[in-house]
């Protein structure tokens, strides 16, 4: 009977505590799906806001523009905008007057008519009249088309070298010496005259075609301004022509004009152009009047003298130009 007992009361024992358990495991479950249903709720109003949630967000927004309780812009008063304001205009008020000292102080130190420092201008470039594409010349003789461009060229390019034009605007200078003129820098300097008929030949006044209907073009070269420039040991700068590679026969005769084949030194130094208004470049002339035909013939002309450079690898403009001739028939 004891032992009945005993089990039937470990048998309640066990029941009660299954049922305790039972109880308790309910609860939980409940909670667990009570939390996943907010949860996916939540989840739903993140992905798809609801019209309140984006009106509050354009509130808070146009809150931050303007605030009318607080009377605030941008988290700003009135009185702060104001301050930032007043100090933005002297900073850049100081800035302003400091770059213009300097400018003005800048200014006060250099001249407008004469280059104050000097010492790294190259010696003197040269360019060449009419001008061709890639500096190769190509015609035929027969066919005017191919070279009435490089007529008009030189004719558009001589207008200002007109007798007429030079006997008024300029003087005429004894040759051979410079024409220095010493008076205060910003007055107006004369200019000595370099008329079209110096170019004989090539001057487009006896030969209109600048004698390229007869297989005999002309070539203007010109050296680039340099202000006070002077060919040095009072020598003048003085053209050459060659053959620049290939058979030196390929050009049997050229005649240079002015015959001297050089730049007077009348027409130096150069004052630049605020005060030597009416100066003219001086020009030479190369009339090549027996140049092999119907073959490419590369020409290099060159400036020589005292003070010029004419080997400079990596500029090949500065002294000496390099052109092509190709003359058909």
């Amino acid at each position: 009977d004891d032992q009945d007992e005993v089990n039937q009361n470990y048998l309640a024992d066990e029941e009660a505590a299954a049922e305790e358990a039972r109880v308790m495991t309910v609860p939980n479950l409940e909670e667990e799906e009570e939390e996943e249903e907010e949860r996916e709720e939540e989840e739903e109003g993140q992905g798809e806001p609801t019209g309140n949630a984006w009106r509050q967000k354009l509130q808070i927004v146009t809150e931050y523009l303007w605030d009318p309780e607080k009377r605030m812009s941008l988290a700003r008063t009135g009185q702060s905008w104001s301050l930032i304001l007043v100090i933005y205009f002297f900073f850049y008020a100081s800035l302003a007057a400091v770059i213009t000292l300097c400018m003005y102080t800048l200014f006060l130190t250099i001249s407008p008519y004469m280059p104050t420092f000097t010492e790294r201008v190259k010696p003197p470039g040269v360019m060449i009249r009419p001008f061709a594409h890639s500096l190769n010349f190509n015609f035929n003789v027969s066919e005017p088309g191919t070279w009435q461009h490089y007529v008009i060229s030189l004719n558009g390019f001589l207008q200002g070298y007109n007798d007429s034009l030079q006997e008024e605007m300029n003087v005429d200078c004894p040759p051979g010496q410079y024409f220095i003129q010493e008076d205060n820098e910003d007055e107006d300097k004369k200019a000595c005259q370099f008329k079209r008929s110096f170019l004989k030949n090539c001057s487009g006044l006896e030969d209109p075609t600048f004698g390229y209907s007869t297989g005999q073009p002309c070539i203007l070269l010109k050296m680039n301004r340099i202000v006070g420039f002077r060919p040095e040991l009072g020598d003048p700068v003085k053209v050459s022509c060659k053959v620049q590679r290939g058979d030196e026969n390929d050009i049997r005769s050229i005649d240079y004009y002015p015959e001297s084949a050089s730049f007077d030194l009348r027409y130096y130094p150069y004052y630049g152009k605020l005060t030597h208004v009416n100066y003219t470049s001086p020009l030479v002339a190369m009339h090549f009047t027996d140049v092999v035909k119907n073959q490419a013939v590369p020409v290099q002309c060159q400036v020589g003298g005292k003070g010029t450079l004419n080997d400079i690898i990596s500029d090949h403009f500065v002294g000496r130009v390099i052109f092509t001739l190709n003359i058909e028939t």
